[in-house]
């Protein structure tokens, strides 16, 4: 009898913001390793998420939306996203599925021009489209490009994400294990739990104040009664989103540490004495010194 062929490689998911792409590769890992918001471009930086099946391994990258750079932290996003479809094994690329089709069709064309990596368009949200028009928002894609396979899922519900993971597994070539099968990611703990940190900003506050945030981690230790004590440093632009960070008498960073210490607890399955810290750094996000300072700039 013949071994099984062992199948890896790399998967860039791309697409516009807040389409769903880090609930889509929270499904399939199984953990909320990708932080997520109802806002747009909440992921920052290219994550690699790793998961492991019979017979295969499958390291997704998961990128920052597609948008109009603004910023030069804009332009470090759209460049994490755009750098991604080169040199993977396959290409996601994931759209709303109740948004107009005809829309996307020159940014599809735009994004993909002289890739060479096959590519599957994910229509994300189908719970969402009203019944009868899935065929057709379907074929209209299908028409925009030629797309190796166009698959129907619902991210937050997990409908066609099991078959959509195993389609990308029989797409990949016969290749290595490229990570040990007991990781989730590549990327330090510490970064994880600045993202923690930012998620919870993003949920707690409103209006421009997300999208000026920056958290650091300053400080990692682990005492030697278990506690692991951590200190990070919020970056906001201006003193107004300082005062709104901090709350009336400190109630919204203390509601901020709060939900953050419980989830990176669970994350480290220790506990977690952690103490946060808000810092104007004005105008960090078109500052190229400060970008690089937050590990937005390689």
């Amino acid at each position: 009898m013949s071994e099984q062929v062992f199948r890896s490689g790399f998967v860039s998911i791309v697409g516009r913001p807040n389409v769903g792409k880090s609930t889509l590769l929270n499904r399939i890992l199984g953990e909320k390793l990708m932080i997520t918001s109802d806002k747009p471009q909440t992921t920052r930086n290219q994550i690699k998420g790793i998961h492991n099946i019979p017979g295969g391994q499958i390291v997704f990258l998961d990128t920052p939306g597609i948008h109009r750079a603004k910023t030069r932290l804009n332009q470090f996003m759209v460049d994490e996203a755009l750098s991604s479809v080169q040199g993977v094994d396959l290409i996601l690329f994931l759209v709303d599925g109740a948004f107009e089709p005809e829309k996307e069709a020159g940014m599809i064309k735009e994004v993909l021009s002289g890739v060479e990596a096959p590519v599957i368009l994910v229509m994300n949200k189908i719970d969402l489209i009203p019944k009868g028009e899935l065929l057709e928002r379907m074929g209209i894609y299908g028409d925009t490009y030629p797309f190796k396979e166009i698959i129907p899922v619902s991210a937050s519900t997990g409908d066609g994400v099991e078959q959509l993971v195993q389609l990308v597994h029989g797409l990949l070539p016969e290749g290595p294990c490229y990570f040990p099968d007991d990781i989730l990611t590549d990327v330090p703990e510490r970064f994880i739990v600045a993202e923690i940190v930012r998620e919870k900003i993003f949920r707690l506050t409103h209006d421009e104040v997300p999208y000026s945030v920056a958290v650091v981690v300053d400080s990692f230790k682990e005492r030697e009664n278990g506690v692991v004590a951590i200190q990070a440093t919020i970056n906001v632009e201006r003193d107004s989103q300082k005062g709104i960070i901090i709350g009336r008498r400190g109630d919204m960073l203390k509601k901020i540490g709060t939900q953050s210490r419980q989830e990176i607890e669970r994350l480290l399955d220790a506990k977690v004495f952690l103490e946060l810290f808000v810092r104007v750094s004005g105008e960090w996000s078109d500052n190229s010194r400060m970008l690089k300072e937050f590990g937005y700039e390689s």
